[in-house]
Parts: structure tokens; C-alpha cells; sequence
């Protein structure tokens, strides 16, 4: 079979896995958001916490709960980091320097999962576990509840309620991510994923020189990664390395989880929207973005000049034989297409525009499908503002499922859109201008400020992966990194919940024949113009600089 049928055929199978869960996935998600009911174990929780589930919140009191159990998290996970070394179970690791505990910490409590540490020689079993783990679950969680906020938004009329985030969020983690990553666990430690605590052992020599490796509760933790769209690898190698990612099928799979819940998450959308068909015109310009860059990496991967990429069938540099350019491909446009970050090859080493792809796809607002709940909520902002531009052009005030998008609702879109280009660029030239951050590239010219620009995009956008030539664990990256991590996650939630509240404050407004049919393929194009070319003009002249200037040189 040929390398390219290969990939082709993967991305079949892909697609028709996720196509056979997404009705019933997506029914759940709708179901447990719109419950009435308390599990027992949620009632011993909200016990534990203090929350009182059937308290109505408005969009002030949804966003003081994020915040403030974010910032919880952010404060527990640094003490725990920094306590490391007299904890039992550290496997004889020190604790975590104080700019890299609070990297790590903004890191996994925004669902960025961006490392700068070889987690096998950091990390001990009590941090993976007890801090990194918990986090993996939490912050998705988080995530999926802000978009449920602003689905209620859209669903609801003459009320500033938006649920309340205890009970979401709560609900997210017990009936969702825990039982899928239970099932998930069990798969992938079937399939040779490691779930131990072993200490530190020696494996061998290599040139000489003894190689020692941990082991650890890998699948559990490489599940929930993928799952909760985190990224945050055991080993640095992330999802290439053996233990965490041994075979084709687990690459595959592995996929399967990375997409599951955003691509479900739209036919929630449309379940307690009370249009089903609207949810499968968001997912189809979701679908459209994630296949058009599929393609093109896989073109850009393949299709290569050079005797030795012909003779080796592509450019196989940074990539594991074992999954091939296909599955690598795959990857690479899947996690950075969501908020995830995992990476089964090494994205720096990829092909001027290959590199270039991996970068467009976190700054388009990684919507296709996107992270878990943030997707979700990134493409219905894009919505809001595609309904404008239509607006605009007929001379119609816009509607959008019933709700008139006025000066309001476009200021909260507009800062939504506006944050994360700001971090990004802002932060990129600050540490190109300056001379202490440069001395951590690895290359220079066009590929090294890619590494630069790949860093902030991907810790402003949440993702999580790197170019893997950056030295990031220095005191500069470390403090702006986990900085644009955490304003890159919370500033653009105040205003989605912000715009969630004045929808859902609105009376309906009936539907005329001059109304913009949303739900129709018309839309649908019209919604994936909106994010190419707001994306485009946005991030155009840095891409230049980078990616596009060292393709086409090549």
C-alpha cells in the first residue's frame, strides 16, 4: 500500500468513527446540561466545595466561579511544584523552580499543557498525578461549561440566567470526561500504553553510557490529554514516544479522542437550540476547515522535491516511521487545529509550509473543531460576526437563531477577536526586539523567528505545542509565556459570557423572509470566509516573515 493511500484511508476510518458518535455523544452532552438532577457522588462534591447547584447565575456570577476556581487551581499546582521535593513519590526529583512552577501552572489550568521541562526528569508520580492529571480534567471541564453558557445564551429569551458553573462544572467531569477516559484507559493499556508507578530503572546502554527511565500512570494521564484537547505529554517526546503512543492504531485513536467532544459538541449546540440543522452548519464549516488543511499538509509533506525525500516518499525529518507522513499529517493538523498540543512528530522539522499550516490552524482561533467547549464557543463568536458582515450587506439588522446582533453583542465579538492576535504579535516582537530572548533559537533567519512566533501563538491561542528548536525555560519565556497562557484563556471567557448574558436577556425575534437562513450551506461558506480572511489580514505579515518566506525559498 502506498504511503499517500495510507494516510487517505486513515482519515476515512477518522471520520467515520467520528461520524457514528456524534448523534449519540452529542445527545448526552445535551442531556447532562440540561438535567434537573444530582448524582449522588455530585452532591457529596458540591458538599465539599460549598456550592449550592440550583442557584441561578447571571453572566457576572458564572465568570466570578471560573475565575475563581481557576485561580485556585493556578495557586494549588505551583505549591505542589514547588513542594516536589519533600513529597513522597517524587522519585528523587527537586522541586520546580519558581518561574517554571508558575509556567506549568498557568499551563495546565488554561488547558494549554505548553512544557518547558522534560516531564520523565522532572516530574515526579504525586505532581503527574495528583497536579497535572486533575488539571487535565478540570480545565476541560471549564471549557466545555463556558460554551454550554453561551449556548444557553442562544437558547434562552427574557433572562440574564446561564445556569450555574458549580453544577456544570461538576457534571462535565463526573458523567463525561470520566467515564469516556475510563474506557479510553483501558484501550490504550490494552494496546501497550504503560499504567505503573514504578520508579527510575536502567533499560540499557546507548554509546556507552547507561539510559535509566520511570515509569509512571501513563494511559490514564495520555487519555484525558487527548480528550480534554490538553497536550501535555508524560515524556517529552510527547505522543511520539512508545509509552505513550506505540502503534498506528493508538496514533489513530488517539486522534479519535483529540476531535470526540468538540465535533459532538455542535450537535449539542443544536439540541438545546432546538435546531439540529444549525448545529450541522457550524460542524460543516468546521469540517471544511479541518479537511482543506488535511489536504495541504499532506501535499505539502509528499509532494517534495529532492532525490532523497522522493527516495524516502516525502519529508519523513521529525517524524516516527511507525506512523508514517499520513499519520503524522494527521496529527499535526488535528491538535493544532483544537487546543490540544500533543504532537506525534516534531512540527519544526516539517516543510517550510507544512510548519506554516501547523501555525494558521492555532491562529484561526483553533475553531475546526477546535478545543473542547472553546471550539464551540470561538466558531459561534465567528458566527455572530458572519451574521454582521451579512447584514451589512443587504441592509437588514443581522439575527442570529432568533437574536438580534446589535453594537453590543459586536463590541464583546470584536474584543473576543482582537485579544489573542494582540498577545500574540505584541509578545513576538517584544522578544525579537529585545536581546536576551533571541539567544534562545536554535536557528536564525526565517525558521528561527518561526520558533518565536510559534511559541506565543501557541501559548496565546492555549494550545500547547511547540517548534521544539526554542529554548523556553528561561525566566523571560517562562513569566510571558505563562502569561499570555492566562490571558490567552480567561480575558477572551469574560467576553463570551458576557455576550452569552445580553442574548439571552433578548425577546425572540421572529423569523421574516428577509432573515438570513443560518442553518444553509450559503452560511456555512459564508462563515468559512469570515474566519480565512479575518485570520488572514490579521496574522498575514508575520507569516510572511516565517513559514511563508522559508517555503518558498525551499
Amino acid at each position: 500500500m502506498s504511503p499517500v493511500l495510507s494516510g487517505v484511508l486513515q482519515m476515512l476510518a477518522l471520520l467515520a468513527a467520528l461520524a457514528l458518535a456524534h448523534v449519540p455523544l452529542g445527545n448526552h452532552l445535551a442531556k447532562v446540561y440540561s438535567s434537573t438532577t444530582h448524582w449522588r457522588v455530585e452532591k457529596w462534591i458540591y458538599k465539599a466545595i460549598g456550592a449550592d447547584p440550583d442557584t441561578r447565575m447571571r453572566w457576572p456570577a458564572y465568570l466570578r466561579g471560573v475565575l475563581a476556581f481557576s485561580l485556585a487551581g493556578v495557586l494549588f499546582l505551583y505549591l505542589l511544584q514547588r513542594l516536589q521535593g519533600v513529597l513522597p513519590g517524587s522519585l528523587g526529583f527537586a522541586s520546580i523552580d519558581p518561574d517554571q512552577a508558575f509556567n506549568t501552572a498557568a499551563s495546565f489550568v488554561s488547558n494549554t499543557n505548553w512544557q518547558s521541562y522534560y516531564g520523565e526528569q522532572a516530574m515526579g508520580h504525586v505532581v503527574q498525578t495528583a497536579g497535572l492529571a486533575v488539571q487535565n480534567f478540570v480545565s476541560a471541564a471549564v471549557g466545555i461549561a463556558v460554551a454550554v453558557a453561551l449556548v444557553r445564551g442562544f437558547a434562552r429569551s427574557r433572562t440574564g440566567e446561564l445556569g450555574n458553573f458549580w453544577a456544570d462544572l461538576v457534571r462535565g467531569v463526573v458523567r463525561v470526561l470520566v467515564p469516556v477516559a475510563v474506557i479510553g484507559a483501558v484501550i490504550l493499556v490494552a494496546c501497550g500504553v504503560i499504567q505503573n508507578f514504578s520508579g527510575i530503572h536502567e533499560v540499557g546502554q546507548f554509546l556507552g553510557a547507561p539510559q535509566q527511565w520511570n515509569g509512571g500512570a501513563v494511559a490514564s494521564q495520555e487519555v484525558i490529554k487527548e480528550l480534554g484537547t490538553n497536550g501535555g505529554g508524560y515524556f517529552n517526546a510527547n505522543s511520539a514516544h512508545p509509552f505513550e503512543n506505540p502503534t498506528p492504531f493508538t496514533n489513530l485513536f488517539e486522534i479519535f479522542l483529540i476531535l470526540l467532544i468538540p465535533v459532538a459538541l455542535t450537535r449539542t449546540f443544536g439540541v438545546m437550540t432546538g435546531s439540529v440543522r444549525q448545529g450541522y452548519a457550524i460542524l460543516g464549516a468546521m469540517g471544511v476547515i479541518w479537511l482543506s488543511f488535511t489536504a495541504l499538509m499532506m501535499w505539502t509533506e509528499f509532494a517534495h522535491h529532492g532525490p532523497a525525500l522522493q527516495a524516502a516518499g516525502g519529508a519523513t525529518e521529525g517524524k516516527e516511521l511507525r506512523f508514517g507522513i499520513g499519520g503524522s499529517s494527521l496529527f499535526a493538523v488535528s491538535t493544532t487545529l483544537t487546543s490540544t498540543g500533543a504532537v506525534d512528530s516534531f512540527h519544526s522539522s516539517f516543510t517550510g509550509l507544512g510548519g506554516g499550516i501547523t501555525m494558521l490552524g492555532m491562529m484561526l482561533g483553533e475553531i475546526a473543531p477546535g478545543g473542547v467547549g472553546s471550539g464551540l464557543y470561538g466558531m459561534l463568536v465567528m458566527a455572530v460576526v458572519a451574521v454582521f458582515i451579512a447584514g451589512l450587506m443587504v441592509g437588514r439588522t443581522p439575527e442570529y437563531l432568533g437574536k438580534k446582533i446589535g453594537s453590543r453583542e459586536m463590541k464583546f465579538a470584536a474584543c473576543y477577536i482582537l485579544i489573542t492576535p494582540a498577545l500574540v504579535l505584541t509578545l513576538t516582537a517584544a522578544a525579537m526586539a529585545l536581546p536576551t530572548p533571541a539567544h534562545s533559537m536554535t536557528n536564525s533567519g526565517a525558521h528561527g523567528f518561526s520558533e518565536i512566533l510559534y511559541a506565543y501563538t501557541s501559548a496565546s491561542n492555549n494550545n500547547g505545542s511547540a517548534f521544539a528548536g526554542l529554548n523556553a525555560d528561561t525566566q523571560w519565556f517562562n513569566t510571558t509565556l505563562g502569561l499570555a497562557m492566562l490571558l490567552g484563556r480567561f480575558l477572551p471567557m469574560v467576553f463570551v459570557l458576557a455576550l452569552a448574558g445580553s442574548l439571552a436577556e433578548q425577546r425572540p425575534v421572529p423569523a421574516t423572509a428577509g432573515t438570513l437562513r443560518t442553518e444553509k450551506p450559503l452560511f456555512t461558506g459564508l462563515l468559512v470566509g469570515a474566519v480565512l480572511i479575518i485570520a488572514g489580514l490579521t496574522y498575514f505579515p508575520a507569516l510572511a516573515l516565517g513559514p511563508l518566506a522559508e517555503g518558498l525559498a525551499s
